[in-house]
């Protein structure tokens, strides 16, 4: 075979044979990439070739352009993650052989992991379990990722008990599957794992309820250690719920749902899926109802492609069933002008932060309406950055409920002249509780990437590569202005719908495909690429025009201009 061309960090341009690893590449020519690596060192861990994550051992087939992957980086931080998970696993099946370990829903810091027969989780446990993964961690085992035939692959599954990654991936008719494998231990990662357990530094198992643990990570700011534990619990109550849900359902692997659509038994599954979201909202209304006598304010707030404002709009045909007149306020009509707006650490308008709106005419605004007074409430005019000429006048009876929707709801810097007690805080955001199996989850940060992702071409005219290229300011922005008041909320709605990756699938993978490997956002689209092959699509046309999902890919019941 011919040589091809490998650039190594835009470097000068090495000719190496057909098929050589990259890890003899670098081993030769960046031999600090992949020699004797310590975490805190932010060691090397991966590479991208041509801007596809890869893991060392990959063999170089055509010209590359070869670019270092660090630990501390949020690919290294994904990374670092999903091999922590993988050692439990490990380390668990080594321990306790008789039980099944299932991976749950990520809280703060860490992942919450529970036994498939609900057994408790004793501190017992814990002691035993921490002190194996720290065992293993210190011995610097190597982690291969290796391929094997597709049906000596199923076999190896199904033999170790792994019966949901096998049945995912019966969906798929690869002719090879990929495995990693560590010390004997065998499972599947449908992301890059670190290619030795001696990079593990920094971890915290934690007994968690009472039939629970957690795994903690370092997050981005505390990245040479493990951060003071900050407890959840308004959002672990929810998941519990959803769990219980996912039980009503018969769902909680990705597999089991193809299986569903497969055998065309989906619509049913459907149809309770939205009557458990219509139900919830009710008890919510219910919940308003209790507390008319004081409360003068619901405020919706939650995270981008959480739902907001179709579930701000179903809450009030609830309201109305209780006989409100429910009135709506969008905070964004309050931005200040464009030329006003504070600026991010990129030089960019930060239209996520609290200061960007003009909080004492909102609240001056309030204090009015609630005196009875009427009230210009302002129009935003995103195209021009500034207000409209005219606003909406509105002035509230004794039926009216006044719904505000916006990111800031649960903030008290808000609304602060309005007392707490005059104030009904929900805060909504799409929490799955479907695995991909029983040791790989669905991360709720790739579900709202799709859903905006498809949104945002649909009906903002915004291309895949802005979307993605824009997400990490985003992201920052819901860490610093909503995340941290979760534990606010008097009533949590929970957007996810476990179908929901199968609708949007015929509409996200082209639009993933139009990101080209010489686009800085390529990675991120490969990976979630990778990631919605694992689901079976279902035709839009079989989602009710009054669910949420509506609201990412059109014809939706509450947006209609001909009603």
């Amino acid at each position: 075979m011919k040589d091809i061309s490998v650039t190594i960090e835009q470097g000068t341009p090495l000719s190496v044979p057909f098929g050589t690893r990259a890890s003899r590449v670098l081993a030769d020519h960046a031999p600090s990439w992949v020699g004797k690596r310590s975490y805190n060192d932010n060691p090397v861990i991966a590479v991208t070739v041509n801007n596809e994550l890869c893991s060392f051992s990959i063999p170089l087939e055509f010209n590359a352009d070869i670019r270092p992957v660090r630990m501390f980086s949020e690919l290294g931080r994904r990374i670092y993650r999903h091999t922590l998970c993988y050692l439990l696993s490990m380390v668990c099946k080594r321990v306790y052989p008789q039980k099944h370990l299932i991976i749950g829903h990520s809280i703060g810091d860490g992942y919450y992991f529970s036994f498939s027969d609900e057994s408790e989780v004793t501190e017992e446990i814990i002691r035993q379990l921490d002190a194996r993964l720290r065992e293993i961690t210190a011995q610097d085992l190597p982690v291969r990722r290796e391929f094997l035939p597709y049906h000596e692959a199923m076999t190896e599954l199904e033999q170790r008990g792994l019966d949901k990654a096998a049945l995912l991936l019966s969906f798929t008719n690869k002719p090879k599957l990929p495995l990693y494998i560590c010390d004997g231990y065998l499972d599947i990662s449908y992301e890059p794992l670190l290619d030795t357990t001696g990079l593990i530094e920094h971890f915290d198992l934690r007994r968690y309820g009472d039939e629970g643990m957690l795994l903690r990570y370092p997050l981005q700011d505390s990245i040479t250690g493990i951060a003071e534990f900050e407890d959840q619990p308004v959002l672990f109550s929810v998941y519990q719920e959803y769990s219980k849900w996912g039980t009503i359902l018969g769902v909680e692997s990705a597999g089991r749902l193809s299986t569903l659509i497969d055998e065309r038994r989906i619509r049913p599954f459907i149809h309770v899926s939205e009557s458990l979201h219509d139900k919830k909202i009710s008890q919510i209304a219910d919940q308003i109802q209790q507390h008319t006598s004081h409360i003068q304010a619901v405020l919706v707030a939650g995270p981008s492609s959480s739902g907001k404002t179709t579930f701000t709009r179903k809450l009030g045909v609830q309201l109305k069933v209780l006989g409100f007149e429910p009135i709506m306020i969008s905070l964004d009509d309050y931005y200040l002008p464009k030329a006003d707006i504070p600026l991010d650490e990129e030089g960019k308008p930060d239209l996520e932060s609290l200061i960007a709106l003009d909080i004492e005419q909102l609240n001056q605004d309030l204090l009015n309406l609630f005196a009875g007074k009427t009230v210009e409430i302002p129009s935003y005019d995103f195209l021009t950055g500034t207000r409209k000429p005219e606003g909406r006048m509105l002035q509230l009876d004794e039926a009216s409920v006044l719904i505000m929707e916006g990111i800031h709801g649960l903030n008290p810097g808000l609304t602060p002249l309005i007392p707490r007690k005059q104030k009904f805080q929900i805060y909504i955001s799409p929490l799955t509780q479907l695995n991909l199996d029983d040791h790989n989850r669905i991360s709720t940060t790739d579900n709202r990437i799709i859903r905006r992702m498809v949104r945002d071409h649909q009906f903002r005219g915004t291309n895949p590569r802005t979307t993605l290229s824009m997400w990490p300011s985003v992201h920052r922005g819901e860490k610093a202005y909503i995340f941290p008041y979760q534990n606010n909320a008097d009533a949590v709605f929970n957007s996810a719908l476990d179908y929901e990756l199968s609708v949007l699938k015929p509409y996200a993978e082209p639009l993933l495909k139009t990101v080209k490997p010489d686009h800085e956002e390529y990675t991120q689209a490969r990976r979630l690429l990778a990631f919605m092959e694992h689901f079976y699509p279902i035709p839009a046309h079989f989602v009710p025009e009054h669910s949420i999902l509506r609201e990412f890919i059109g014809d939706s019941a509450y947006y209609r201009t001909d009603q």
